[in-house]
């Protein structure tokens, strides 16, 4: 009888994303490593997207996983029920968050954070418009495609949301575009899939001034810049700004599916009548992906791994500096390194997962190869994912 391996079953019953997946079969992951079927070591430098900040397999979460998966999973559709780990980590993140943004609604993604915002903000503001913004990433869900900014994504799945305007990021255009009918603008804080674009931090405050006197919603997306990727917390401190709502997502669960949207809780109130259930899930803010959660945050805080990585920033940019590289954007411990063209940036990439390093590219940036490993990595770690990238990009030139 013969027998039928997992890979063969991933490519027969599992949905494929891509005609031609990574398709590594990992058995282990401990720290910022994985490990295949074979045993093979892979250094890790893109967190899962940005989802283990801390690590894979981190103790202290999995015991919170454990205990709280012995106590009670599901129990009724959320929002219904106290239950303590929703509670206690609600409590925990609004202690780190300004006094404006302090009730959080949980979901299971954040995708379903984005689709969640967008209501809020047509419900509290009772207008229709949203601006978005061309290369940004805020899910793939059908309301949070229509706010994605490019449009061979979005072309084959219309019709999509109606009144939807798409400008560039850090462009003046925006600003001639609010008015009476604006319900919100939602916007990645540092856009990430165009290949980590940083705004300008007047730009962002300009945003923030239009949408208080245009009376409109600012929403800033934060499920990969948050939770220490740029070196604060969270990534709108560093433009001294606040949002109206905050999306989060990634390592908002320390490994486990969870997402939230955050904003005061007498706006948040108006998802709660007229109609009633304005707003629902079922598996959203799960006990144990919120016990999983409130865990890595206290490590995240506690071990204070977000001091360091601005440090750790200098020291990856410092040495990458191959002459094929065309161009290095980064902000904190999250980076692109373009390349001269897609092809040769997959090659790359290609070549870095031969040599134990798992890396990719970037949605909207498909030239340029991504970095974002969990901020746990250690300076001889760093550079020795240097020194990886570097003879990938040696063997692409031989």
């Amino acid at each position: 009888m013969s027998l039928i391996s997992n890979r063969d079953i991933f490519f027969k019953h599992i949905a494929q994303t891509s005609p031609a997946p990574i398709g590594l079969e990992i058995v282990k992951a401990e720290g910022i490593y994985q490990y295949n079927a074979a045993g093979k070591k892979y250094l890790d430098l893109i967190s899962g997207f940005s989802v283990a900040n801390i690590g894979h397999s981190n103790s202290t979460v999995i015991e919170a996983v454990q205990q709280q998966a012995a106590k009670f999973m599901h129990l009724i559709v959320y929002g219904e029920f106290v239950e303590s780990p929703q509670t206690n980590y609600a409590k925990l993140l609004t202690q780190y968050l300004p006094t404006t943004l302090d009730c959080v609604y949980f979901t299971n993604s954040g995708a379903e954070a984005t689709e969640g915002a967008m209501k809020l903000a047509k419900r509290a503001t009772n207008r229709t418009n949203i601006i978005a913004f061309n290369k940004s990433y805020h899910g793939s869900t059908q309301g949070a495609l229509s706010v994605m900014g490019d449009e061979y994504y979005r072309n084959s799945f219309r019709p999509l949301l109606p009144g939807i305007l798409h400008v560039d990021y850090n462009s003046d255009e925006v600003f001639e575009l609010v008015n009476e009918n604006t319900a919100c603008i939602i916007l990645e804080t540092i856009q990430a899939e165009s290949g980590i674009t940083v705004p300008s931090k007047k730009w962002m405050q300009q945003l923030r001034e239009i949408c208080t006197t245009q009376g409109a919603l600012l929403i800033l997306d934060e499920i990969q810049a948050g939770f220490g990727r740029t070196g604060t917390l969270w990534a709108f401190e560093q433009f001294d700004i606040v949002p109206d709502i905050l999306l989060l997502g990634k390592a908002l669960g320390g490994g486990m599916p969870l997402g939230a949207f955050i904003a005061n809780k007498k706006l948040m109130q108006t998802l709660s009548f007229n109609p009633v259930l304005g707003h629902i899930t079922t598996f959203g803010g799960h006990p144990v992906s919120c016990a999983a959660g409130k865990a890595a945050f206290e490590i995240l805080l506690k071990e204070k791994y977000i001091n360091d990585v601005k440090q750790k920033e200098d020291i990856l940019i410092s040495h990458l500096n191959h002459p094929s590289i065309k161009k290095v954007n980064h902000f904190g411990l999250w980076a692109s390194l373009q390349f001269q063209s897609a092809e040769i940036a997959q090659r790359i990439i290609h070549n870095c997962l031969n040599n134990g390093c798992i890396t990719d590219w970037f949605l909207f940036a498909p030239d340029c190869l991504r970095i974002a490993p969990p901020l746990i990595i250690q300076h001889d770690e760093i550079l020795q994912a240097c020194n990886i990238i570097s003879g990938a990009i040696e063997e692409e030139i031989i």
